[in-house]
């Protein structure tokens, strides 16, 4: 296995002299793929009907070209589904990923190509290795397996006589991984792509128990219940206990900040080496590139054009657009991407902030839509989590989940407020102090919400209900969405999600 770990590790580190070069010519590159991207649509139904023929240059794309939201590149999603090909791609899509609905639908179908396939996702997933090993050239990655939780796929039932399939995005990239990448994860397909969560669980862990695991790849809520249960089947005290060569946990969907707790306790290793990533349905955007920082650089030749609007100008009936060039340090965008799966313009959801432009890299910063400015407070997901961590470490609590949501006036005397459902492994020394440090935070971190908070005038102090682990499983599950890539909104301007959440309460 030595020979076998310093030889794929010779492979990967080959791609850095890559990756140097879109950090060293980040323009260019892009350039590049945006004239791959209109040559490739051309011919396509959406690339007719926007005359792409005629598009030579950036400022004719975004002349030529509106920006769409789910709602509208749905019908072209949808006549795609049923089977009819070069709606928005010229390549035959098959695959399709299943995430979390708009306000019309219960979930977004997102087009995967083989292009998106090959050339983002994989690549993405070799990156990724190639950048740890090349930061950490003692690993033994490849002398044991990968964890990797996956969601569950189905077939397509808008398509008749085809095999194209919907799910999760991590089991359409599982299910067409390489032999190779086969070969060293675990567990079985069978196993990983099952959809019922609750027997998915304890048959992961009855069968990677005596594996050897080197890394894990996942969302962290998952991985921490399929941890928990391994400790419970093994009666280990720990996950090194069971695994003594685990040495990274790749992971992304979620902030990490209000996890490390919990993962601390379950891996007590200084060792233990913690790699974000951005992967979502549409696409493969970032990834961790440094040793000492949380900042993800933004991946430039993945096939995905990028462009941004700046989060003061959302609400505008025509946003001003930016493309990479016209960036700004510290600024909230929100992110919109062309991409060879077929969605062109397509406003995503997320929003990000630049923190480097010498090289492009960035922290996520949330959702356009999950946010609460019901009293004009603008407080974004970053906001939340970060006073979530700051009163967690405070009063050495551990938390698994948290949601929250305005309280509206209620009457020419009452106030509004935030109420919080935050759901704990190990619940804090001293209750107050928590919610104090919580809104404290806040005030410190956010002068809009201080300047609401101020001799509490227009808010008073968040109301905090503080509940065991389970609760936002249990809400998923009434919801039909345990398990993938599903979750709690962290934040909302209206109170669906957090009132349903109380009620299990």
């Amino acid at each position: 296995m030595e020979v076998v770990n310093s030889f794929i590790t010779w492979i990967l580190k080959n791609r850095i002299g890559q990756i140097e070069n879109f950090k060293n010519q980040p323009f260019r590159t892009q350039k590049n793929v945006f004239d791959e991207l209109i040559e490739f649509g051309k011919t396509t139904e959406f690339g007719k009907k926007y005359n792409f023929i005629h598009i030579n240059s950036y400022e004719d794309f975004a002349a030529k070209v509106p920006i769409h939201d789910y709602e509208q590149m749905k019908p072209y999603i949808e006549k795609t589904m049923k089977g009819h090909q070069n709606v928005i791609w010229p390549s035959n899509i098959e695959w399709f990923s299943k995430s979390s609905g708009t306000t019309s639908s219960r979930s977004k179908f997102i087009p995967v190509s083989q292009e998106s396939l090959e050339d983002c996702h994989f690549k993405a997933g070799k990156d990724m290795l190639s950048i740890y090993v090349n930061n950490y050239p003692e690993s033994k990655l490849f002398a044991g397996k990968n964890l990797t939780i996956g969601g569950s796929l189905t077939k397509n039932l808008s398509a008749k006589n085809s095999n194209s399939q919907v799910g999760d995005i991590s089991a359409v990239i599982m299910h067409n991984m390489p032999l190779w990448a086969q070969l060293a994860r675990t567990p079985s397909l069978e196993v990983a792509l099952m959809s019922e969560w609750e027997s998915k669980i304890e048959r992961m862990a009855l069968e990677v128990k005596d594996e050897n695991i080197v890394s894990m790849s996942g969302v962290p809520t998952w991985t921490i219940v399929l941890l928990q249960k391994i400790l419970e089947i093994t009666g280990a005290n720990n996950i090194l206990e069971v695994w003594p060569n685990l040495e990274v946990f790749f992971h992304g969907a979620v902030a990490f900040g209000p996890y490390k707790k919990l993962f601390r306790e379950l891996i007590p290793s200084d060792k233990m080496r913690y790699m974000e990533t951005y992967n979502a349905s549409e696409g493969f955007f970032g990834i961790q590139d440094q040793r000492d920082s949380d900042e993800l650089l933004l991946m430039l030749d993945y096939g995905i054009f990028y462009e941004f609007i700046p989060m003061e100008e959302w609400d505008n009936e025509h946003p001003k657009v930016i493309p990479l060039w016209e960036v700004e340090i510290g600024k909230n965008y929100a992110l919109i991407i062309t991409t060879n799966g077929g969605l062109w313009r397509y406003k995503i959801g997320d929003t990000i902030k630049f923190t480097n432009t010498d090289p492009y890299r960035f922290k996520i910063s949330g959702r356009t839509k999950h946010f609460i400015n019901a009293f004009g407070e603008e407080v974004i997901v970053e906001n939340a989590e970060r006073a979530i961590q700051a009163a967690a470490d405070a009063t050495m609590a551990t938390i698994t989940n948290f949601t929250a949501a305005p309280v509206y006036f209620g009457g020419s005397e009452s106030k509004g407020a935030h109420e919080w459902v935050v759901e704990f492994q190990t619940f804090p020394n001293d209750e107050k102090i928590f919610c104090e440090i919580l809104d404290q935070t806040l005030r410190e971190i956010n002068s809009d919400y201080d300047a609401k908070r101020y001799k509490d005038l227009a808010l008073s102090a968040p109301k905090v209900h503080l509940v065991n682990s389970g609760v936002f499983q249990k809400w998923l599950k009434g919801k039909g969405k345990l398990g993938g890539q599903n979750k709690v909104p962290r934040l909302s301007n209206t109170r669906e999600y957090l009132d349903e959440v109380l009620a299990l309460i």
